[in-house]
Formats: structure tokens, C-alpha cells, sequence
């Protein structure tokens, strides 16, 4: 007897529960018959992937043309395909095919998601889960991989292409994608549910500053005032937390330095893209196997002042840099632009203090703090706020010391004032009416101070 017939027969079974039942012993039916096909489409995957190798030279199409090497893919699926006479739909053979190239020639599952671009961040963790982040918010995704090896292989192509590794010795590492996506990844024993990948992405579209004006991440006002202080040669702080627009904000106002000037960039793994012609761009290297070989920032900032450079940016200090790059910017090398993580400008005076303790400098605090009021001029603050989106927060600047304590005032600043029902954050950008410690300086460029 079928089980739908038993089922109608139970005793005190109504019509609604057993119509209920067979809804449930149908999609199961449904579902049973779902995931049999998705393995028979892995299995062929598999077995045209296999075949492949047996007929091309993989190992040469790293060095073609990405266009020829796509092309030569696909005509050897698809002559694979004929010879086994497999039959497929339209959009069954162009998803296979699709997906074997992206396993030859990209970084797999994870290729679309690349090609999107709102998604600005990628965060797999381990084989089964995949997350990225649309408009400040994370969403989990039906993209997988086969297994924990499937997930180290796509890892191993992504480090292997700027010269770094990732095994047992080394299971974490900073490495970049060719259009300047930020790569993380750790793995097992550190992982302890498989290989973890974070992708912070860099779509094709690089944000400007009118962008960020169209975003109302910044007034236009705001704007004019850091094109004069960026003319001025003022040195310019950008801070925030993670995630919330520090690069993009350092890139844009970069757009600002004069093009007949000589830039430097300093960074871990290189993301800025200036638009200026003359630009050195530099970038630490770890140690090797064997421990040797490292290169740390303050090394190259350290170099970089032999270099001639008119403006050194430091994409992020983090470190020891940090005393090296406050003398770099009090002994001529004024407009130059770095990063740090602080919630408020206040903050950030302190966590430049603590990385020069931590680096060994046994000087005074009063020292520490006279080195960074004389170093610094400006303080943009940027946030992710609570909605997804950024914004600049403050415009701040150092005016000097009084008695221990660095005199700061806020120039601009958002307001908020709450959220709507929808969850987007209301304000408006304001100027506090205190007049620029630095208004002759930046009138003396050329530009009007009102």
C-alpha cells in the first residue's frame, strides 16, 4: 500500500492534515529529486574537468591572454561534451562550462560574486558558507565549495600570484587581488571549521569625491575645504574603524595633490590608486620559511626620505612607522596623508602615542604629544553608521598644545538625529563656526576661507 494511502487510512487524520501530508511527502519528493540532479551535474563537472587536463596543458594558459585562454576553454568543453555526447540544455552547458572556467582560470565559486558590484565584502567560512555584504549588511549565499581542499586550492592561487604563502608554518596571510581586493586568510589548526577567506572588495569603479558627495557621505562645502587644505600642504589624518571608508576617503582627497609633485605610498599590501602621474608605490614583504627577508614599513618609510619624495602617503600606521612618518611630516615633507584606526580624532592622538610606546621609544609623554601636534594639521573622521552607510563624522584640527594636552577643535560635523522607520540614519552636516587655525596658510595657496 502506498504510504499516501496509509496515511489517508490513520485514524483521526482530518482532510486538511492528511492534504498537509501529502504537501510534505511531496516536496520531499521534490527536494530528493533536486539534489539528485545537482550531483549528477557535479559528477559531470568532474569527470569534463578531468578530461581537460588531459587535453590541454593547463599550466601554459596562466600565460595567455585572459580572452584567448577563455576561448581555448571553451572550445575544449564543448568538443569534450560532443565526444561523450552528453545531452544538456542552453543554460545547463553554458553553466558548466561557465563554472570549469572559473575553476581553471579564476578563483571558482567565488567568481560571480566578483563580478557584482555592490558587494563590497566576501567572508567564507570554511567550504559550506559564504557571506557578503550588500549596503553594510551581510546576507549568506548558496555559493559552496566541494570540501576543505577545494576552498585551499582557490587560497593557494590567490597568495601564489603576489609571491606570499600559506601552509602550516605560515597559516595567515595579507595578500591582493589584481584589481586591488584585500585578501585575508587563515587556516586549520589556527581555523578550527576549515580555511577562512575574507575579501575585502575593490570593485571597478573607483569612488571619486563626488561620489561620496552623491552618497551624502559629504557636503560640498566639506569638500572645497579639504581641496585647500590638500593645496596647502596641510598633513592630513584620516581615521576611523574598520570597515568604515578610510581608504576610499584617502584615495579620493589624494586626488587633490598636485600632478607636478613626486607621491610615494607606503602600505601592507598595496590598495591605494592615485591618479597622479609621478607616484612610487611600495609595499612591505613578510618574512620567508626560513624567517628572513622581512621588509616592515618603517624600513620603507625610513627609505622613502631618500627617495625625494614631495608627499609620502602611508596607507595604514599600525606601528613602529608611526614616529618615523610624524618626522618625516615636521622635517619638510609637508601634505603628506596617512591612516589609522580610532572611533574620534581624540582617540586617535592616543593611539598614536601607544604605538610609539609599544615601538620602545622611551621618551616623555609630553615629547610624544609635541611631536604630533607639531606633525599633524588635520583629522578627518569617517564612520559606518548604523544603516550601512559612511560618513565623514568630523573635520578637526590640531592647533597647538596647552600645558600636556594637544588643543584639537572641530571645524565640521554630523549630527545626528535619529532613524527613520525604514532604519536610515537622519542628521545634517554642520559647520561649528570656530574659524581655521590655518585660514592665512590655505589664503595664501589661493583659495578663499569665508
Amino acid at each position: 500500500m502506498k504510504l499516501v494511502e496509509r496515511i489517508s487510512q490513520k485514524e483521526g487524520a482530518t482532510p486538511q492534515q492528511q492534504q498537509q501530508q501529502r504537501s510534505m511527502i511531496g516536496g520531499q519528493g521534490a527536494k530528493r529529486e533536486r539534489s539528485a540532479m545537482a550531483d549528477g551535474f557535479q559528477q559531470l563537472k568532474l569527470a569534463v574537468h578531468n578530461r581537460l587536463f588531459e587535453t590541454l596543458d593547463v599550466s601554459r594558459l596562466e600565460s595567455l591572454e585572459a580572452n584567448l585562454a577563455s576561448q581555448k576553454v571553451t572550445t575544449a568543453i564543448g568538443e569534450i561534451l560532443d565526444e561523450e555526447g552528453r545531452l544538456l540544455t542552453d543554460a545547463d552547458r553554458a553553466r558548466l562550462i561557465e563554472e570549469i572556467k572559473n575553476e581553471l582560470l579564476g578563483l571558482g565559486p567565488l567568481e560571480p560574486l566578483l563580478w557584482d558590484d555592490e558587494i563590497t565584502d566576501i567572508l567564507v567560512n570554511g567550504p559550506s558558507q559564504v557571506y557578503v555584504e550588500r549596503g553594510g549588511k551581510l546576507y549568506l549565499t548558496d555559493v559552496s565549495f566541494q570540501d576543505d581542499q577545494h576552498l585551499m586550492l582557490i587560497i593557494d592561487r590567490i597568495v601564489s600570484q603576489v609571491g606570499r604563502r600559506v601552509d602550516e608554518a605560515s597559516p595567515m596571510v595579507d595578500a591582493r587581488l589584481p584589481d586591488g581586493s584585500r585578501v585575508n586568510a587563515i587556516i586549520p589548526p589556527l581555523a578550527l571549521d576549515g580555511p577562512a577567506l575574507s575579501i575585502r572588495r575593490f570593485g571597478k569603479r573607483r569612488y571619486l569625491i563626488d561620489d561620496l558627495v552623491a552618497k551624502d557621505s559629504i557636503t560640498p562645502e566639506m569638500v572645497e575645504f579639504l581641496r585647500a587644505i590638500i593645496r596647502a600642504r596641510l598633513n592630513v589624518l584620516v581615521c576611523g574603524g574598520t570597515g568604515s571608508g578610510k581608504t576610499t576617503m584617502l584615495n579620493c582627497i589624494s586626488a587633490f595633490v598636485p600632478v607636478d609633485e613626486r607621491v610615494v605610498t607606503i602600505e601592507d599590501s598595496a590598495e591605494l590608486v592615485l591618479q597622479q602621474p609621478h607616484v612610487v608605490r611600495l609595499e612591505t614583504r613578510p618574512p620567508n620559511i626560513e624567517g628572513k627577508g622581512e621588509v616592515t614599513a618603517r624600513e620603507l618609510v625610513r627609505n622613502s626620505l631618500r627617495m625625494r619624495p614631495d608627499r609620502i602617503i602611508v596607507g595604514e600606521v599600525r606601528g613602529s612607522e608611526v614616529f618615523d612618518m610624524l618626522q618625516a611630516m615636521s622635517t619638510g615633507h609637508d601634505g603628506s596623508l596617512c591612516t589609522v584606526h580610532a572611533n574620534t580624532p581624540r582617540d586617535s592622538m592616543g593611539r598614536l602615542e601607544m604605538m610609539m610606546l609599544l615601538a620602545g621609544w622611551s621618551i616623555p609623554q609630553r615629547a610624544m604629544r609635541q611631536q604630533i601636534a607639531s606633525a599633524l594639521n588635520v583629522i578627518v573622521h569617517v564612520s559606518r553608521m548604523s544603516d550601512g552607510t559612511r560618513k565623514v563624522l568630523k573635520i578637526s584640527e590640531l592647533v597647538g598644545m596647552e600645558g600636556d594636552m594637544i588643543m584639537m577643535q572641530d571645524l565640521y560635523e554630523f549630527h545626528r538625529t535619529g532613524v527613520n522607520a525604514q532604519g536610515k540614519v537622519l542628521g545634517q552636516f554642520r559647520k561649528t563656526g570656530i574659524r581655521s587655525a590655518y585660514k592665512d596658510r590655505i589664503e595664501a595657496y589661493g583659495f578663499s576661507m569665508d
